[in-house]
């Protein structure tokens, strides 16, 4: 490896490097605005000057410049300190004095920079520049008179998010960061430039004036948002969750979170239900929790084991379908389910629900076919990858099914599930050559009747084409749902002769249905006395002849899986509201009234039997190894159907109670016409 000196010691880099990398290899902190290591290099502001031999006598922009092979770097000589201090005293010539007002302060790089590197004095006495707000959307607040032109949010939206809505107008004093025509920025990832910002130019607008950084305590967690189990950082104030942030996970979300997962914490604080309710001549009404306990239990124990179901809806945790599986399974039910949509999956080997190449993998696959599933709208992270393995040339996508703008370029090849059985050959000739051909499935291809059918058409074209085989598995099922690939672990699926979540809520199926967070299944037909067990007042609180109040996902610990068998550990950021209490706590009470009292009296027995049952369960933080296996075995072999094959997630603002409960998301829902943000109503 080439060596370089940085102040005088030998330092070893990687070919390629800059001097600013190399610089911080040897431990040396280079101050800077406009670089980002996940963006193109801007050289813009100049903050980060070192000295450099051989080379001109001059401070140079070490962001910009590549390293070589016997380089002498100096960082903390009088020149380069003179310099920085310069370029600092530049930046804050026109920089307003916000910081007490400013939702940026105590959290900002100009802030800290500026007492490490800057001056104690300014000698500019002249008028400082105004710019004009700009509107951006519900997500970003502007104050561009703080705005120092370093063009990280301009690079973002362009290479990431692939949406060109923001960008640089005019030239010299007059230069401003814009969107074009007062347009809303059209991404689910709009989010991050805010963080991104390094002035306060840009910030949360659904945050405003909420809170300052040091009052906030934080705690390290998952999102459930989607099924990618998202890194977050989950800020509460006193017993209320102001936000939401990434934590840098290279393997699922790097650095980035999409609006949905970031935003949509709002909803925590409407619509929740504090309080059990129990129906009373047709009328819902307040009850004790020693009344609703006891009504449950009398409608669970007046009807017969097969009269009797439950769902389990796609925020639970983990604790929560084993305490619901073990109740019902000790009351002789068999009919107990996970799929709201009434997926295919669940029978088979674990690789066949699992998106197995791994959310960072899919990067390295070279052909992608995209199957009933819009990647921008249920998981953006994964779309952005996608993104990024296109832009860097390295993989063709495909797309089989209905889509709108994924971002890059992709070669449709038909938009029925009959589709699959007969490719064109020139799509058949590009998996068949590639080395690592991959296949990302949505829920939309595996839903219906039509989903066994369909299942077993791509296990067999997965076989045929060499998706899976030694050193790769490229079949990947993508999940929406965070609780969908915990509740199929642990086989949270009907029993022998038991029916299914769609056969559940049909008229006349049950006596006793059991909703567990069961909120994106229409129960609206059923007949059946209803127990609803969760956070929110949603759709599946509507009709329920009993309410049990739930804890949300922040009130809690928990383990989700996500999409690509990743368990994960939520950890709870605040208490639950009124009376609610954690689920498998209220299932444990119930228990005990219907004569079947669970065998664990904490949360720490309960996840001990859980993971003694599903070993998988206790692997937590590492992703499961890809191991081949035979897909032309899932499913069963049927017609397929000309029907298009779309997206379940209509609304990615409003997939799920917390979601619809959130005000910031019904107004990025509101702005979404036919797919796309709309124009500026102000």
């Amino acid at each position: 490896m080439p060596v370089a000196k940085v102040n005088g010691i030998e330092t070893e880099f990687e070919p390629g490097m800059t001097v600013l990398q190399v610089a911080e290899r040897a431990g040396h902190e280079i101050p800077r605005f406009c670089y980002h290591e996940r963006l193109s290099i801007a050289g813009n502001c100049r903050m980060c000057l070192v000295e450099v031999k051989p080379g001109p006598p001059k401070p140079q922009a070490s962001c910009a410049l590549p390293a070589a092979e016997g380089q002498e770097i100096f960082t903390d000589t009088p020149m380069v300190k003179k310099a920085r201090e310069g370029v600092m005293e530049f930046l804050l010539i026109n920089h307003p004095l916000d910081c007490p007002i400013c939702d940026q302060g105590g959290e900002c790089d100009l802030q800290d920079q500026a007492m490490g590197y800057g001056r104690d004095g300014s000698r500019y006495a002249e008028n400082k520049r105004a710019v004009e707000e700009k509107y951006m959307g519900p997500t970003i607040k502007t104050f561009m008179t703080r705005c120092i032109q370093c063009t990280r949010c301009v690079r973002f939206i362009t290479e990431v998010a692939g949406v060109p809505d923001i960008g640089m107008i005019s030239r010299g004093e007059d230069a401003e960061i814009t969107t074009y025509l007062e347009k809303a920025v059209d991404s689910e990832l709009s989010g991050n430039v805010n963080d991104l910002c390094p002035v306060g130019a840009l910030t949360h607008r659904p945050w405003q004036y909420q809170y300052r950084p040091w009052e906030l305590r934080k705690t390290e967690t998952v999102d459930v948002m989607d099924g990618l189990g998202s890194a977050i950082r989950i800020d509460a104030k006193g017993a209320e969750v102001m936000r939401a942030l990434p934590r840098v996970h290279e393997g699922i979300n790097e650095e980035w979170l999409s609006d949905a997962s970031r935003y949509a914490v709002d909803g925590l604080k409407h619509r929740r239900l504090d309080r059990p309710w129990v129906r009373r001549d047709g009328k819902l009404v307040a009850a004790t929790w020693d009344e609703a306990l006891d009504a449950a239990a009398q409608a669970i124990t007046a009807a017969a084991a097969e009269r009797i179901g439950v769902i389990a809806g796609d925020l639970q945790d983990a604790e929560s379908m084993k305490a619901a599986l073990d109740l019902f399974r000790a009351l002789g039910s068999a009919n107990t389910d996970c799929r709201q949509d009434g997926s295919a999956l669940g029978h088979g080997p674990r690789e066949g629900w699992l998106f197995n190449s791994g959310i960072a993998g899919i990067e390295a696959a070279d052909a992608v076919v995209l199957i009933g599933t819009d990647p921008r709208v249920e998981a953006p992270i994964l779309n952005a990858r996608l993104r990024k393995s296109w832009l860097n040339g390295s993989s063709q996508i495909a797309v089989v099914g209905e889509t709108g703008d994924l971002t890059y370029e992709v070669e449709r090849l038909g938009a029925s599930a009959a589709t699959l059985a007969k490719l064109p050959r020139a799509a058949t000739d590009a998996l068949s050559k590639a080395e690592r051909p991959a296949f990302v499935i949505g829920a939309g291809a595996l839903a219906g009747e039509q989903g066994p059918a369909v299942l077993n058409a791509l296990g067999a074209l997965a076989k045929k084409l060499g998706v899976v085989k030694d050193g790769w598995n490229g079949f990947n099922v993508l999940h929406h749902a965070a609780a969908r690939v915990g509740g199929l672990d642990m086989g949270f699926v009907p029993g022998q002769g038991g029916l299914s979540a769609t056969d559940m809520v049909k008229k006349g199926a049950l006596d006793v249905l059991f909703l567990l967070g069961a909120d994106e299944i229409d129960a609206s037909a059923t007949d059946a006395f209803k127990i609803y067990l969760g956070s929110h007042g949603d759709r599946g609180a509507h009709g329920a002849d009993v309410i049990l109040p739930g804890a949300a996902f922040t009130e809690k610990s928990g383990l989700y899986v996500n999409t690509e068998g990743r368990v994960q550990i939520a950890e709870r950021a605040v208490f639950p509201k009124g009376e609610a209490k954690e689920d498998w706590a209220i299932l444990r009470a119930l228990s005990e009234r219907v004569g079947q009292t669970l065998p664990y009296d904490s949360l720490t027995q309960l996840r001990d039997k859980l993971i003694a049952e599903r070993p998988t369960f206790g692997q937590i933080g590492w992703r499961p190894t890809p191991a081949p296996f035979d897909p032309s075995a899932l499913g069963k072999k049927g017609e397929l159907s000309a029907a298009p094959l779309r997206s379940l997630v209509r609304d990615p603002y409003l997939a799920n109670p917390i979601g619809r409960a959130s005000p910031t998301m019904a107004d990025l829902s509101d702005r979404r016409v036919g797919g796309k943000l709309a124009l500026a109503a102000e």
